[in-house]
Order: C-alpha cells, then sequence, then structure tokens
C-alpha cells in the first residue's frame, strides 16, 4: 500500500511563495490566543509552553497590555529619536530602578535583543579603546563556546557556533571563544581583554547552566583587569528565571545587561542597561535607533513590567518553575534524563537525540515546547501560568513522551 502524502495547506502554499526562506517550515498558521493557549486556524487549540520563545510573559490577549497598546496608539505611536515621549521616559527609569542600576545606570532603547548586543559591542570596543595599566589598548572580547547572541554580524560574531557563522565569514575581528569553564575563563582573561559577554543560562544551547562559582569568578576577574562584564540577558531577564533578573541570584553587579523579549509582551523592543563607570562611554552619534524608544513599544514595555510587578509574577515564575522542574522529574520516563534551569527557563536533557521528534509529537497533542539540539527540550512557558496549565502541560507531555518512544521501537 501506497502511503498517502497530505496536501500542503493554501497558507503554507501563500508563505513560501513569499517569505524567503531563513527560517524551518512553519508549524501551524496561529491566528488567536489568549492566556497560555493559541488556536490554529483549524481550530486546534494548543497549550503554550514556550511563550514565543520567553516573550509573552503575561501570556496572550492579557487585558492590560491590549489597554496600554490601544490607549497608547490612538494618542502617539511615532516621534523618531530627535524628541521624547513620557512612556519612554518612565521605562528607562523602570529598568534603572528594578535592574539595580540607579542613579548612575543608563538606558539605551532599541527594537530587538540583537540590537541591544550591537549597542554592547560598541560599548566594549570603547572601552578597548582606553589605555589599560600597561599603556597599550585592548583589543580583545571574550565570548562563550555554544553561545547565542543574535546574527547581525556583531552579535554573529559573539555566537559560539560556528556553524551559523560559516556562511557569513569573515566576522568582526578580535573575538575569542573560550570553553565555558572557571579555569579556561583565568587562562584567557588579561589585560588586553575590553569584555567579557556571558549568557548567565545558555538558552540557545539548550537551558545550559555555568558551572557553579563562574559569575562571580567571572566579576573578579574582570574587575581585576578592567574589562567590562556584559551579560546577555535576553532570554533570562524579565522575571523569567525567578528573579528580575539571572544576576541578581549570583550576588554580583554588572558592567551592562543586554535585554528584550519579555520587556513588552511580544511588541519588538530592547534595551542595554548600563551601570556605574560603563554609562559614560558612549556618546552623542556613536548609535542610534529611528524606531528605538518609540511611545507604543515603550508603553507596552510600561504595562509589562508593572503588571508583573503588581500581580507578583516574578515570585510566581520562581515558585511555578520549582513545581514544573519537580513535575517533569517525577514523570519518571526513561527519555527524560536531566532537567535543567531556573524559574522558568527549563531545559530538559533526554537520554536518546529524539528531541524533534518529542516537540512534534508534543504539537501533535496539543502542547507547544521546543527542540534547540537533538538531546533538549526547551520549556518557557508565560509567566502566569497556574495549577490548571501545569496540570494540562504533564497530561500533554506523558502522551508525547510515549507516543515519542513507541515510535522509536516500531
Amino acid at each position: 500500500m501506497t502511503d498517502t502524502v497530505a496536501p500542503t495547506p493554501p497558507w503554507l502554499d501563500r508563505y513560501r511563495a513569499s517569505m524567503m526562506g531563513t527560517v524551518t517550515t512553519p508549524l501551524a498558521l496561529l491566528v488567536r490566543g489568549e492566556g497560555c493557549h493559541v488556536w490554529d486556524a483549524d481550530g486546534t487549540r494548543y497549550l503554550d509552553f514556550l511563550a514565543g520563545i520567553a516573550v509573552n510573559a503575561l501570556g496572550h490577549a492579557h487585558p492590560a497590555l491590549v489597554a496600554a497598546v490601544s490607549s497608547q496608539i490612538a494618542t502617539l505611536a511615532h516621534v523618531s529619536n530627535y524628541f521624547a515621549t513620557p512612556p519612554q521616559v518612565e521605562l528607562a527609569e523602570r529598568l534603572r530602578r528594578i535592574t539595580g542600576a540607579g542613579d548612575d545606570g543608563r538606558v539605551f532603547l532599541c527594537n530587538s535583543g540583537t540590537e541591544a548586543i550591537e549597542v554592547a559591542f560598541k560599548l566594549a570596543r570603547l572601552n578597548g579603546a582606553g589605555l589599560n595599566r600597561a599603556g597599550g589598548e585592548r583589543p580583545r572580547i571574550l565570548s562563550l563556546q555554544r553561545s547565542f547572541h543574535g546574527r547581525t554580524m556583531g552579535a554573529l560574531s559573539l555566537t559560539g557556533q560556528p556553524a551559523l557563522q560559516e556562511p557569513f565569514a569573515p566576522l568582526v575581528p578580535g573575538v575569542e571563544h573560550i570553553d565555558s569553564t572557571i579555569e579556561a575563563l583565568e587562562a584567557a582573561m588579561g589585560p588586553d581583554v575590553a569584555a567579557l559577554f556571558l549568557e548567565p543560562i545558555k538558552g540557545e544551547a539548550g537551558v545550559v547552566d555555568l558551572p557553579e562559582g563562574y559569575l562571580k569568578r567571572a566579576r573578579e576577574l574582570t574587575t581585576e583587569h578592567g574589562a567590562l562584564l556584559i551579560l546577555d540577558e535576553i532570554q533570562t531577564g524579565i522575571g523569567r528565571t525567578g528573579s528580575w533578573f539571572a544576576f541578581q541570584q549570583f550576588g554580583i553587579v554588572p558592567d551592562a545587561i543586554a535585554l528584550a523579549k519579555g520587556i513588552a509582551g511580544g511588541v519588538p523592543i530592547g534595551a542595554l542597561v548600563t551601570f556605574g563607570a560603563a554609562s559614560g562611554l558612549l556618546q552623542a552619534g556613536h548609535h542610534g535607533s529611528t524606531f528605538g524608544g518609540n511611545p507604543l513599544a515603550a508603553a507596552a514595555g510600561n504595562a509589562v513590567l508593572g503588571e508583573i510587578e503588581s500581580a507578583g509574577l516574578v515570585e510566581n515564575a520562581a515558585r511555578r518553575g520549582a513545581e514544573l522542574r519537580s513535575l517533569i522529574a517525577g514523570i519518571g520516563h526513561p527519555l527524560v534524563a536531566e532537567v535543567r534551569g531556573r524559574g522558568l527557563l527549563i531545559g530538559i536533557g533526554l537520554s536518546s537525540p529524539v528531541a524533534k521528534e518529542l516537540s512534534a509529537a508534543a504539537l501533535a497533542h496539543g502542547l507547544i515546547v521546543n527542540a534547540p539540539n537533538e538531546h533538549s527540550i526547551r520549556i518557557a512557558p508565560p509567566l502566569i501560568v497556574g495549577d490548571a496549565e501545569l496540570a494540562e502541560f504533564r497530561t500533554l507531555f506523558i502522551q508525547a513522551l510515549e507516543a515519542t518512544a513507541l515510535e522509536a521501537t516500531a
């Protein structure tokens, strides 16, 4: 008997005819969302435990975000960077407060995490142009192997994934990728290093924690050698890991943090927040953005951050994350080898290289998760997740695990 191939849905034909093929084939055509659920064009409901890759902090169609965006777009949506607006100033002040950057902190608002990293790259270069204690320049920038910082040329140069970099070589010079060990960091650090870029948790690598004591030692070494410690909190920030920012769990203060994703709950925005002396490096004309800090995105950011704070969603992320990790470990399925991460950024290490099959099985059962590599499943539900969603996840994930195991033995 010949297998019957399902016809391509019309929407996918239209997509392929008009969109560049820079991403994999879309999994579904989503048309609406509410809370922790989304619906496709056929009316199928999915439990969204990816939240747009840690973006939809308040879930979908949250009233606070809907009201803020509706009101702001009816008032003032864009003015360019020749003018300031109240939402922009309020958002910058709010970010200085929740990061702990305080009066000496400064904020650059842009449109994405990659753009925030590009500004941070310039910050590093400005620090590198200064004289070190030996009287020379600091030409070196350190980043980690298997890191991910974005896909523009500067951000890609910092990304420690050769497969992503090779088609676009030569990249921006001066970046060195080191192993994620304290010993490798100690060997690489010196007075000729301008900056060290780190993800507190490597999200795209499968939600992989840094070694115990790594961030503390990184802060000690960068301070000793006059290098900047720049943290990529694009995925780990905005309450995702059970504190406003992941670095706050490690007892350190960085020189700068790059932010995006969860700030505005799906409205495009990014930010670089600087601390202390690093706030004086970027000067007029060093960087700019036509859309950065526009009142519409800033109003969305203020609404989302305000709701996270008033509804106690940072604390909810810490509590529900612990419950979710315990729930996953308690399933006791042979495919689940390890549970990683903090708060509601969770990685599931698998005993077999079937992550893509498991992710597809989950989708078929009405659950959205992600397979960043063959051995890992990434989970990042909205920060509003509660008892009902955890129970639903458990049922659907067990079904996906069983379906994947059955397929592997067929």
